[in-house]
């Protein structure tokens, strides 16, 4: 008679408050670019505050996400916070070019990976579909400026970057009540698992974990 498997689960921090809050950091930074506030050799302090705050805040978000097994999450997060290691880079090494179609297909492309990601959002964590949502048309934006669009579509870019801002405090800020008080406080919209992560009770929450990748033979 073989004997059970056992499984030891190490706790881990929501890391999705730290993860908008960097994320409301950088959008700041983004809009002030985009409205042209940030112009000139500011552009390259710019990069570096992007790269060396943003990037590594965002990426430790991703790597505590992966280890708590939110795939969805984690890809989100990783993904940003790659893209803000890559956008300092740009601002650092080349500060005074406005336009770039290598950065236009980036942008495009990065806006059209955020799609799947959305659709999965929504159907767990309805406010991270929104973050997402909002940070896809920025980014939208931002491609068509760099594709050639006129200044106005840069602009418009920069005052959805500020909207982002003030989104991701909310979201964090949520979050992180959630997690301290054990309870959903402020409206983040979770269903199906995603509300039964919070208002579940343990059976619930293990069914799928025979299942769960890292725990079955294969990916």
């Amino acid at each position: 008679m073989s004997e059970p498997a056992q499984l030891s689960v190490r706790p881990y921090a929501n890391p999705l408050p730290l993860g908008f809050f960097c994320f409301g950091v950088g959008m700041a930074v983004l809009g002030g670019i985009g409205l042209g506030v940030i112009d000139g050799d500011q552009l390259r302090m710019a990069g570096i505050l992007l790269a060396g705050f943003v990037f590594p805040l965002e990426f430790l978000a991703a790597v505590i996400a992966f280890l708590a097994r939110d795939t969805g999450a984690a890809a989100a997060l990783g993904l940003f916070a790659t893209s803000w290691l890559a956008l300092g880079a740009v601002h650092i090494v080349a500060p005074q070019q406005h336009s770039s179609v290598a950065l236009g297909f980036y942008l495009g492309a990065f806006a059209c990976t955020l799609v799947p990601l959305i659709i999965v959002a929504f159907l767990g964590k309805a406010l991270l579909g929104l973050v997402l949502t909002v940070s896809a048309i920025r980014a939208g934006l931002s491609a068509a400026y760099q594709f050639g669009a006129p200044q106005a579509v840069q602009a418009a870019g920069g005052w959805v970057a500020l909207a982002l801002f003030a989104l991701a405090l909310y979201a964090g800020t949520a979050f992180l009540v959630e997690d301290i008080r054990q309870r959903t406080t402020l409206p983040i919209f979770r269903r199906g698992g995603a509300r039964k992560a919070i208002e579940g009770d343990l059976p619930a929450q293990t069914a799928r974990l025979p299942h769960e990748a890292g725990v079955r033979n294969q990916l």
